[in-house]
């Protein structure tokens, strides 16, 4: 019998997804990836609900909605983000075979929104061919090398710098979907609204992050999959007794203070829907030259490029460090594959009309409850396939249930800060811009380039330029025509 069909744990033969996965290799079980993969669904199931009302529920410039409509589509564009993040994240688990699930960037798809399909003689269908351009140029990118040797020149505590931001950003995410932290009042941030802390929902979510936390404490293994669908259980309950309802009206003002986040839960509705995938294969891939012009196209694709880019980077990495998926050199397995799978992301999400598809930093949820392999991936996608027609499967969870499983992840992602040498300041400073410029400027791209930038800077003016890899030159450079891209894009337009 040959060495590779035994398990080094049990000794047992392995079967062929075993082998296929490199499940014993990476010291895992078929078990603990389907959990992963189901707690990791669970975390980020509100981006079927999301993405519709940030990219379906706005018009372009010329007036129309996505799709080309004088209404707004949303199922479509539900039906659409979850068509397209089941079939991505399904190809991720098995090209990269990595437990990192994909879906549409909120990021990219609020530039989407805010930044390129306003400006003059835009259309959603030129807006989306851009992204599909970003996703072939991010492609080349990969397949000739360059995109995993500007990962391998950044400096290995600034690596932990983005991963220890990153869970600092995510459990921003967290707290602000539980209503647990707002900026409803006069300061910029403050404790649930008017600094109290009221209402059900607010109570869902305290109790599934104590209860989490202490499942976790005591090394209960399920505890993030065993806090998602306890607090739903109990959001249920509390929804039959007391009709609490949603916070925001049907006009999208807030209504009820009190009231459920993005969705209310409940068991009351009809489970199979026909789903309208109209949407797929809405976008015009030459259209933007046209109607907007060369230079302000091309500085489009490249702020969407540069944020896609750097966003991959630093979710492989906080993944990679939460779960330790790293080879005896340190490296993570598959990088390359892992990086094409994401390109062929924003290729999908703009063919889809769903914005660019990225990995989600959500997936260290999955990961710190057992997944290790892109096992975990195949399930978190089916899951969003079986949401094209179980559309209400998303919509029973609501957020407050699953935000408690952020930040216990920032939590295990802060761990890391140990990591970083505070005494050497030349790496401390940018370590530090790393860390507080991504939960500040809710932006994991902003933190990445400023801590880049800040390194660079350091290095020269001290005289170390010659420590400084040229990539990391040419990076922080184009980071810094990044920072400025909108004004730029404002004076073209005006």
């Amino acid at each position: 019998m040959s060495q590779t069909s035994v398990s080094p744990q049990t000794g047992q033969k392995r079967g062929a997804i075993d082998r296929f996965f490199e499940i014993s290799e990476r010291g895992t079980t078929i078990g603990r990836e389907i959990r992963g993969g189901l707690a990791t669904f669970f975390a980020m199931s509100y981006i079927v609900v999301l993405n519709p009302l940030i990219i379906g529920a706005a018009v372009d410039s010329t007036g129309a909605f996505l799709g080309g409509g004088s209404e707004p589509n949303l199922p479509a564009v539900a039906a659409a983000t979850s068509l397209v993040s089941g079939i991505l994240t399904i190809l991720m688990g098995l090209i990269g075979n990595f437990p990192m699930a994909v879906s549409s960037s909120l990021g990219l798809s609020a530039f989407l929104t805010y930044g390129i399909v306003v400006l003059p003689g835009m259309t959603w269908a030129d807006a989306m061919g851009l992204v599909v351009i970003e996703g072939i140029i991010l492609l080349v990118l990969v397949l000739t090398g360059f995109r995993a040797a500007i990962f391998n020149a950044v400096p290995s505590q600034l690596k932990t710098a983005i991963s220890v931001g990153i869970g600092l950003f995510i459990a921003l995410i967290g707290m602000i979907n539980a209503g647990f932290i707002s900026n409803s009042g006069g300061n910029a941030l403050e404790l649930g609204t008017g600094g109290y802390l009221f209402g059900w929902p607010m109570l869902v979510f305290l109790v599934a992050l104590l209860g989490l936390f202490v499942m976790w404490s005591a090394h209960v293994r399920g505890a993030i999959l065993y806090s998602i669908l306890g607090a739903t259980v109990l959001a249920l309950i509390l929804e039959a007794v007391f009709g609490i309802g949603p916070k925001v009206g049907a006009d999208g003002e807030v209504a009820n203070p009190n009231g459920w986040g993005l969705t209310v839960p409940s068991l009351d509705q009809q489970w199979i829907v026909l789903p309208d995938l109209s949407l797929i294969g809405s976008f015009n891939l030459l259209g933007s030259w046209q109607h907007v012009g060369v230079v302000a196209a091309t500085l489009a694709v490249f702020t969407l490029l540069l944020a896609n880019f750097f966003d991959l980077l630093g979710t492989m990495v906080g993944v990679s460090n939460t779960g330790g998926i790293k080879d005896a050199d340190g490296n993570i397995p598959h990088s390359k594959r892992i990086m094409v799978a994401d390109a062929l992301g924003a290729i999908g999400g703009g063919m889809g009309s769903t914005s660019s598809n990225s990995g989600f930093v959500e997936s260290t949820v999955g990961v710190g409850d057992g997944a290790r392999t892109g096992l975990a991936n195949v399930v978190t996608g089916v899951l969003f396939l079986a949401t094209i027609v179980l559309a209400p499967l998303a919509a029973v969870i609501p957020s407050e249930a699953a935000a408690a499983t952020l930040v216990l992840v920032g939590f295990l992602m802060m761990q890391q800060i140990v990591r970083v040498d505070w005494s050497d300041l030349e790496l401390a400073i940018p370590a530090f811009m790393t860390i507080v410029l991504m939960p500040f400027s809710y932006s994991i791209t902003n933190g990445i380039g400023a801590g880049f930038i800040t390194f660079v800077v350091i290095k020269t003016l001290r005289g170390k330029a010659r420590e400084v890899h040229p990539l990391m030159f040419i990076t922080a450079a184009l980071f810094v025509v990044y920072f400025v891209s909108g004004p730029i894009q404002a004076a073209l337009g005006s």
